[in-house]
């Protein structure tokens, strides 16, 4: 295609954002109109990729970190022949496949993005695969807007990218100068954007965005530079091309006023279809499997859940080469240091960086990899915007928080996860597991790397008795009765570390005459109903004991088992309601009235109860 059909090709992109946003009565034309060069000499020059095939191993990968512009990918969808004209004109419709942002609904649409940051971090994660597990010579295209170039979710991105010298990247920046309530923090200053680039080590072009010749040699000198991350970073006018909304502000988000009056200053409607390059052949590295052969432990043995995740994780990285591992820089504690040890081909360091950790595990999983990625469970809580979009993303990919609750105690509440199954229960689809001893981890870990959609385990810092034995199943879903007698007076519903602390105080109780049954609520999303009814019938009254914030987790996830019709039995929540110090375990647990003695004490309260309720 010649300079001029590229221009022309722009021109045609322009029109048909304005027309997919007319239609809708809404959108973001004007965010689309300033990279439609940008976009057409990517798709005609330098994309490599086959939209019959979208799983081709060879395909390049285009992100659209600036999801907002989801018109003018919808138009280069249009050019490139994968959709009609018909179907853009569904755009932001209920039922259609051309939501306001993009989602993997569209086979050519690896992530969600429209929360803005997240694409190029997403992005890193792919060219990682491409380099170190898929080596095929793809590359990955990441357009992004110049306001979301402020978020610190990029940035992380853009030193993880120069320190990995991932040059089969390419960040291109629409630097069209207004955000949405006006101008961004740099306007048009294109060097400032690349003095704080090169300063991370990156290769930058500076251009002139709408000059389709410049354009087309900029992305030529990225294809070409070796050992570093180029950015192309590229003056536009926002709305360019139509005099009402051209470099205007005001216009954001917003159908143009008179689009049919714009059409016409555009030159009108066009159907000018591109030929894309096909990806090359590629040498696909298929996953090979073999005999699963977890670690087992004597009964009565201590031995942390931490510890018992990382022996599975290498065990089940024997078993499976697309079993990934990602690390924060906390390997030593979370035992993602012993995947690394085995498997170092397959392990990435992500550092300090919680983010970029989420992030690279969903471009690893668009991938088709299988992404254990592990740090402190408070530490998650910053990740948490990404992982929300990796549920968009129906991404699988399996997130591990360790040094869960108060009992992990000196190092006092900045270190504490005390809100993570609260976050993870409210993700889309998540599964939420909390296991208590070794073979129990171990078997979740292998159950995780099958699951769909977002998984998460919490392991705990000590070391804790093995209760149960090798051959013990744990289906996601279920749960396990410790305890149980015809005369129990009240169920006990414990995860991890309280499970223990439960035994304890029915051991207790036992000798004081009052039964207690006791239930392992290992999977704390999705919950054990069957067994939490029949607990509630055969006791009348359940007590949930748990290290986390009494809002969201096991106490909520029991309560929610009996909200659809079931009557509700007499249901008492223990958690961690005070903000704790440093202190021992054993103290932190009974300061914040968790650990066996607070728990007896409640039972007793709750039979002296019953005894004298007429």
């Amino acid at each position: 295609m010649q300079d001029e059909q590229l221009a022309e090709l722009a021109q045609q992109l322009r029109v048909d954002a304005v027309r997919a946003a007319d239609a809708a009565g809404s959108g973001h034309p004007t965010s689309s109109m300033s990279a439609a060069e940008l976009g057409a000499v990517l798709l005609a020059r330098h994309l490599r990729y086959d939209f019959s095939r979208p799983e081709h191993p060879g395909n390049d990968r285009l992100v659209l970190s600036k999801g907002h512009a989801s018109p003018l990918l919808y138009a280069l969808y249009r050019a490139a022949g994968a959709i009609d004209d018909e179907e853009l004109l569904t755009f932001r419709q209920h039922g259609s496949r051309l939501e306001g942002h993009p989602t993997p609904r569209l086979p050519w649409v690896d992530v969600a993005t429209g929360s803005l940051g997240q694409g190029l971090p997403v992005g890193v994660g792919m060219a990682l695969a491409g380099k170190r597990l898929d080596q095929i010579p793809y590359r990955v295209w990441v357009l992004s807007g110049d306001s979301e170039m402020a978020e610190g979710s990029v940035w992380e991105a853009v030193e993880h990218a120069a320190f990995e010298r991932l040059d089969n990247l390419t960040l291109i920046i629409d630097v069209n100068r207004l955000g949405q309530r006006g101008p961004t923090r740099f306007g048009w200053d294109l060097d400032a954007y690349a003095r704080r680039l090169q300063a991370f080590g990156w290769h930058t072009v500076e251009i002139d965005g709408h000059d389709v010749r410049a354009v087309d040699d900029a992305l030529s000198e990225a294809a070409a530079t070796v050992g570093r991350p180029t950015a192309v970073i590229a003056r536009t006018e926002k709305g360019r091309g139509v005099s009402a909304v051209q470099d205007q502000e005001g216009k954001h988000g917003k159908p143009l006023p008179d689009a049919q009056e714009a059409i016409e200053e555009l030159g009108g409607v066009r159907t000018t279809t591109v030929e894309v390059q096909p990806p090359p052949q590629a040498r696909v590295l298929h996953a090979r499997t073999a005999g699963l052969t977890l670690p087992v432990y004597e009964v009565g043995d201590e031995v942390a859940t931490r510890t018992a995740y990382g022996q599975a994780l290498v065990a089940l990285g024997s078993a499976r080469t697309d079993v990934v591992a990602l690390d924060a820089e906390v390997g030593d504690s979370t035992r993602t240091e012993y995947f690394a040890k085995e498997h170092p081909g397959r392990h990435f360091q992500c550092y300090i960086a919680e983010q970029q950790l989420v992030a690279a595990a969903v471009g690893m999983s668009a991938r088709g990899y299988v992404p254990f990625a592990a740090t402190f469970a408070a530490f998650l809580t910053r990740a948490h915007d990404f992982v929300r979009m990796a549920a968009v993303s129906r991404a699988s990919i399996n997130l591990v928080g360790s040094h869960a609750g108060v009992a992990i105690g000196q190092d006092g509440p900045s270190q504490m996860g005390l809100e993570d199954l609260a976050m993870f229960r409210s993700v889309p689809g998540s599964t939420v597991l909390y296991p208590c001893d070794a073979h129990q981890t171990a078997r979740l870990v292998a159950a995780m790397a099958d699951l769909p959609n977002v998984s998460y385990l919490r392991t705990s810092r000590a070391d804790m008795p093995v209760l149960y034995g090798p051959d013990e199943d744990f289906p996601v879903g279920g749960s396990k009765v410790l305890r149980s007698s015809h005369r129990d007076r009240v169920c006990v519903v414990a995860a991890g570390v309280t499970v223990h602390e439960s035994l304890a105080a029915a051991a207790l109780l036992e000798r004081e005459g009052i039964s207690v049954r006791v239930v392992d609520l290992y999977s704390v999303k999705p919950v054990d109903s069957g067994t939490l009814q029949s607990a509630a019938d055969d006791t009348g009254c359940l007590l949930t004991v748990e290290d986390h914030r009494p809002e969201g987790g096991i106490g909520d996830a029991v309560a929610e088992a009996f909200s659809d019709g079931q009557p509700m039995p007499r249901l008492v929540r223990l958690g961690v309601r005070n903000v704790p110090a440093s202190a021992k375990p054993e103290e932190q647990l009974h300061a914040s009235g968790i650990d066996a003695e607070s728990i007896a004490a409640a039972v007793r309260l709750l039979v002296a109860e019953a005894m004298v309720r007429p």
